[in-house]
């Protein structure tokens, strides 16, 4: 029977206290390297302050490490949101680690594929909603206040006929 993930996590937690942030981070950043090729930049500035790259991975690592979703799919959604997001970095990283986990060229295409529709479906529904909640209320007291200006049989200002 494995370990828990509690105890796992806490072992995890009990290395970074007696390694130090400082090492822990360039440990971790050196096995980001060796896994990926390279250190994508943001982790390369959050390293600057060890702290804050700690808490990101461990955050990062504990949802990737208890999902109930094979490790594939998750970096296919990763990479998905990434497109989505129009962030050619997370895509590509995401993209290669999809790769190595056994993704095919049929199945990014397909997350991309499905990330633009969800991408256009989300600029279509935020944008209607703002007609709806914006447009819908303002548009008609423009239309109101416009119709009073000309109201009903009153000729515009400078092109009434004068009798002679």
């Amino acid at each position: 029977m494995g370990r828990r993930q509690e105890d796992e996590f806490e072992d995890r937690l009990r290395q970074i206290v007696e390694q130090g942030a400082d090492a822990t981070a360039e440990k971790w950043l050196k096995v980001i390297e060796n896994e990926y090729g390279r250190v994508p930049l943001i982790f390369k500035r959050m390293g600057e302050r060890p702290e804050v790259l700690i808490s990101h991975l461990l955050y990062k690592g504990t949802v990737a490490e208890t999902s109930r979703l094979d490790p594939k799919y998750v970096e296919l959604i990763s990479m998905a949101v990434g497109a989505a997001l129009k962030c050619p970095y997370c895509t590509s990283y995401h993209m290669q680690a999809a790769i190595k986990m056994g993704a095919t060229r049929e199945e990014i295409l397909e997350v991309i594929l499905l990330s633009g529709m969800i991408a256009n479906s989300s600029v279509l529904a935020n944008a209607y909603r703002v007609v709806d909640e914006k447009l819908e209320k303002c548009f008609p007291c423009d239309v109101k206040a416009v119709e009073q200006k000309k109201a009903p049989g009153k000729k515009k200002a400078g092109t009434a006929r004068t009798k002679k």
